[in-house]
C-alpha cells in the first residue's frame, strides 16, 4: 500500500525542472488576476497553470545497463527514420547516417537525455525558423542546437534539438569535451519540438515509425549489436 501511495504521489506531484518554476509562477499569478476580473476566466487560468506545471515535469528514468546502448533522448513518437547526409554544421556532411526523428507534443516530458555514453566533440547553434517540427524541412530550416559525440566504443553520432511551431527556447547544458552517460540529462526545449538522432549506417535502428519513446529508457539501437534489421525502419 505504501508503494502505491508513493507512486500516486509521484504522478500527482512529479519532480519539476528548475527552469519551470518561473513559468508556473507567472501562470499562477495570471490566474489569480483573471479570477478577480471574472471567475470563469480564473478557472481557465487554473487549467492552464496545471498544464504548465505538468509540462515542466522531470521524472526519474531507469536507463538500461547495456554497454554501448543508444537510448531515446526524448519522450514522444518516432516521426520518421531516413538515411541522410550528416549535419554540415558539425562537419559530418561527407558521411551518411540513419536519422531517427522523435516528435514531442506539448503534453510530453521535454527534458532531453544523452542517447549514448561518450564525449561531446563538437556543438553548433543555428538560428532559424519555426516550422512545424513534424516536417522534414525542420531539420534544416528550424532553429536548432546540434551536438556531435564520440561514444565510448569509438563511434561518432550526432543528436539535434529542434525548435518547433510553438517551441521558442532551446536549453542545452552540454559543453565541448563534456563526458556523458547514456540517459543523463543534457537539456530541454519549451513547448513542443523534435529531437533527431544520427546513427552510422552500419547501426540498424531497433525502432519503427509511430513507436512511442521514453527518454533515457527506450532503446533505439546498440552500437555493437548485430541485431537484425527492423522491417520498415529505414526508408
Amino acid at each position: 500500500m505504501q508503494n502505491i501511495n508513493l507512486s500516486i504521489q509521484k504522478y500527482i506531484f512529479p519532480n519539476i525542472n528548475n527552469d519551470g518554476w518561473r513559468f508556473i509562477s507567472i501562470f499562477a499569478a495570471a490566474t489569480a488576476l483573471l479570477a478577480i476580473i471574472w471567475l470563469p476566466l480564473g478557472v481557465i487560468g487554473l487549467i492552464l497553470t496545471v498544464w504548465c506545471y505538468y509540462f515542466f515535469r522531470d521524472p526519474d528514468r531507469i536507463t538500461p545497463q547495456i554497454k554501448d546502448v543508444v537510448v531515446s533522448p526524448a519522450d514522444g513518437t518516432v516521426q520518421m527514420i531516413t538515411r541522410v547526409a550528416g549535419p554540415e554544421e558539425l562537419g559530418l556532411n561527407n558521411k551518411t547516417f540513419n536519422r531517427i526523428s522523435i516528435f514531442m507534443s506539448v503534453f510530453n516530458v521535454h527534458v532531453n537525455r544523452a542517447p549514448a555514453s561518450g564525449k561531446i566533440i563538437r556543438k553548433a547553434y543555428i538560428k532559424g525558423k519555426f516550422f512545424n517540427a513534424t516536417l522534414d524541412k525542420a531539420s534544416k530550416d528550424n532553429e536548432r542546437q546540434m551536438l556531435a559525440m564520440r561514444t565510448d566504443c569509438g563511434k561518432e553520432i550526432a543528436f539535434v534539438q529542434i525548435a518547433g511551431l510553438v517551441a521558442r527556447r532551446i536549453i542545452c547544458y552540454a559543453k565541448d569535451g563534456q563526458q556523458y552517460q547514456a540517459g543523463e540529462r543534457f537539456g530541454h526545449i519549451r513547448f513542443g519540438s523534435r529531437l533527431d538522432v544520427y546513427l552510422p549506417t552500419d547501426i540498424e535502428p531497433q525502432v519503427c515509425v509511430g513507436q512511442t519513446m521514453i527518454a533515457g529508457e527506450t532503446i533505439l539501437a546498440n552500437l555493437k549489436s548485430d541485431a537484425p534489421r527492423v522491417e520498415g525502419a529505414v526508408k
